[in-house]
């Protein structure tokens, strides 16, 4: 049965009337709900920390930035936009202690809670809005008129109104206008982590590297490799996203779709299918999740060596000078925002 889809008619933002908004956090999330909500009429205000340089762009939006724990003290929806490493040490310093009977706790990825990093009390609401894209996207979109795809969900509802706040806030950031799904806590965030890892940006990036090295190693040109396996995989990514597979076969030649349904599964198998398996299964039982909280604790030591390995490596090299001879190319900024808090 498919899944039902609300818009703007399933939502009112009247549902705010009177009340408080806190995002806590200014990156790419953050500023997007926050300018978005204010646009759409909602008193927004942004918790942050002492000497947080997120401080003066804020203000400078026409925000009234306050404390983190202030913030939550104020506010009757506190939207936590921090990454997820860093929710239970704020929670547990700043959010905690002021969070009171009747007030809402939203996210827009259930990792703290899914994973019980923080447990809130049983008497606040607590809600998911995740929209399905990055926050500068959210942010175009709504001031085009459009929006952005997103999911909500319910983990706690002692007030019994926590699906119209969600699709409140939905609104407010332009998702119903676009469309709104209802997942779970559990589902959203066992599907974002795998899509991510074997897919999305692991699975990509290792398939990308894999097939520049086989080019390399067997004597072509590096430049030639990171056309070949790097810069035209936009072209193919852009076709299926917009159209999807069969969309992305009818654009391509007859020897690219052969090459793509005879040679493609023996390259991703049945034992890649396993593999990805076996990390939806440390997804579900909670191991990704404690070794990730681990490595934050212990000081990123792996995540940041993996890291710089990655960035040492000769695809990296390659393609930025070839990158120089291609102007139209934005450079996207990198750093900062996305965690910005």
């Amino acid at each position: 049965m498919p899944a039902k889809i609300y818009s703007d008619k399933h939502a009112d933002l009247n549902v705010f009337k009177g009340k408080t908004l806190a995002v806590l956090g200014f990156g790419s999330q953050g500023h997007a709900h926050a300018l978005n909500l204010k646009d759409s009429g909602c008193n927004v205000i942004i918790g942050l920390y002492k000497g947080s340089k997120s401080i003066p762009v804020a203000k400078e939006k026409g925000f009234k930035v306050v404390t983190t724990a202030e913030a939550v003290k104020q506010a009757d929806v506190i939207f936590v936009a921090l990454p997820d490493t860093k929710q239970a040490s704020v929670y547990e310093s700043d959010i905690a202690p002021n969070l009171t009977k009747g007030k809402t706790l939203l996210f827009s990825h259930g990792f703290a809670i899914h994973y019980k990093t923080l447990v809130p009390p049983a008497d606040v609401d607590v809600i998911l809005v995740a929209p399905k894209g990055p926050g500068h996207i959210v942010r175009r979109q709504f001031v085009e008129g459009k929006g952005v795809p997103a999911l909500i969900a319910v983990h706690q509802n002692p007030s019994k109104k926590a699906k119209k706040v969600a699709l409140a806030w939905a609104k407010g950031v332009g998702g119903t206008r676009a469309g709104v799904l209802e997942t779970t806590f559990k589902e959203e965030t066992e599907t974002d982590l795998f899509g991510e890892q074997t897919v999305l940006c692991g699975g990509t990036s290792a398939l990308i590297i894999a097939g520049y090295e086989t080019l390399v190693e067997a004597g072509y040109q590096p430049e030639m490799a990171y056309f070949e396996c790097l810069h035209e995989l936009k072209l193919i990514v852009d076709l299926i996203n917009e159209s999807g597979i069969h969309g992305m076969r009818f654009s391509i030649s007859e020897t690219a779709k052969w090459g793509d349904v005879s040679v493609g599964p023996k390259i991703i198998d049945a034992g890649v299918k396993k593999r990805m398996k076996a990390a939806l299964k440390a997804i579900q039982n909670g191991k990704f999740a404690k070794e990730w909280v681990k490595e934050y604790q212990t000081g990123y030591k792996k995540y940041n060596s993996l890291l710089k390995a990655g960035e040492k490596h000769s695809i990296e090299k390659v393609g930025a000078r070839l990158r120089k001879m291609m102007p139209w190319m934005q450079k996207r900024a990198t750093g900062g925002v996305q965690s910005s808090y």
